[in-house]
């Protein structure tokens, strides 16, 4: 009985030839992906959902086309004004599903156009952190262009910070937003590749959630560098006065420490309750002109909110202080980097939270030596 010997497959050269540079291509497409991976150069895509709750995860994922009907529809006619930018109006609204939403129409004489508007889509599309608001979708169509976001039920810290505000933010709330800023800011700045500068940072682009957690608003002026060393030459206008980096205001030249001086500016706000500029009887006062004697006398009672009475750890006011100053220097070299000041409130935070424990704790002790010290009357 003959046996067959099965024999080997032979493959035919060109095919081969074929595979070999396929398969060389797919394994340098690999080592690339992954080399990017480890150098953070995919930051912006793959660490877009850091931080955000399951209710922000579905509204970022939306991210949708809207008709000019339907945006109608959503703020039921432009009913309700709950804000106004140099963008435009921003009006109330409500989706489908039941999530309010803000929605930012801009007007026909708005200094912002459409490239403007088109980098904010661009930007919101791919950047995503829980210190950032959130894009749900947009309108294009023709001359009508607007932006939904998610709503911010507390409005914005400008809002929050006027004398006549009904909600007065006391001392921890003020050093938390402080943190949320710093940590939204931190992440654009180190957290995106390649590194985003937001140019507009003031307290009307902070906004807050209904458990007063902050928010960093309006990428319509961002910038994104090639490279973190870059600096950019701007020609066009950018930033708030009182805000505006007087280094950038001299040369032109835009970078991360820009935004890092409004922040100081920012942070000043917060610790004193003044606005950028103090209006007084001959004209308005920078902040930082207000500020400096009040810091050479040591008088922080002067400087911090009067609206806080007192209520507030010194030494955690003084750092906060100190950090915020050194935000400010004329020239950007002199500056610290975002991370460095997101570790430095962080710090300032856990002292003032330990300093309110220890005093909470004091409190408790009293109570129960007054009680044990009470005479026992039959």
């Amino acid at each position: 009985m003959a046996t067959c010997e099965k024999k080997p497959r032979s493959f035919p050269v060109p095919v081969i030839a074929s595979v070999i540079p396929v398969s060389v291509l797919l394994l340098l497409s690999i080592i690339t992906i992954f080399w990017r991976l480890k150098r953070g150069r995919l930051n912006v895509s793959l660490s877009s959902s850091v931080g955000l709750s399951r209710k922000e995860l579905s509204l970022k994922s939306k991210n949708q086309p809207f008709t000019y009907t339907e945006i109608v529809s959503i703020t039921n006619n432009f009913q309700t004004i709950i804000g106004e930018g140099g963008f435009g109006r921003v009006y109330l609204g409500n989706l489908k599903d039941g999530h309010q939403v803000a929605v930012k129409l801009l007007s026909q004489s708005s200094r912002q156009g459409c490239k403007e508007f088109l980098a904010e889509v661009q930007l919101l599309m791919i950047v995503h952190h829980k210190n950032l608001v959130s894009l749900v979708g947009y309108c294009n169509e023709h001359e009508n262009m607007a932006l939904v976001y998610e709503y911010m039920a507390n409005g914005n810290l400008k809002e929050q910070l006027l004398e006549n505000s009904t909600n007065m933010l006391n001392w921890r709330e003020r050093l938390q937003i402080a943190v949320d800023t710093a940590q939204g800011l931190e992440y654009l700045h180190n957290g995106c590749r390649p590194p985003i500068v937001h140019r507009d940072l003031k307290s009307s682009n902070i906004l807050l959630t209904e458990n007063l957690q902050a928010k960093i608003a309006d990428f319509g002026l961002s910038k994104a560098f090639a490279t973190e060393g870059d600096s950019h030459v701007i020609t066009e206008p950018a930033g708030t006065n009182g805000y505006i980096d007087p280094e950038f205001r001299a040369s032109g030249n835009l970078n991360k420490k820009s935004d890092v001086y409004s922040f100081g500016i920012l942070l000043c706000e917060l610790i004193t309750g003044q606005p950028p500029l103090i209006r007084g009887h001959q004209g308005h006062t920078h902040i930082l002109q207000w500020v400096s004697p009040l810091v050479e006398r040591g008088d922080i009672q002067s400087i911090i909110d009067p609206r806080l009475q007192g209520e507030f750890n010194t030494n955690c006011a003084w750092k906060a202080l100190e950090i915020a100053l050194s935000c400010v220097p004329p020239t950007s070299r002199q500056r610290p980097d975002m991370s460095d000041i997101l570790g430095e409130l962080k710090e300032c935070l856990a002292m003032e939270m330990s300093s309110k424990m220890s005093m909470h704790d004091s409190v408790e002790m009293n109570l129960v030596l007054d009680t044990d010290m009470t005479p026992n009357l039959r």
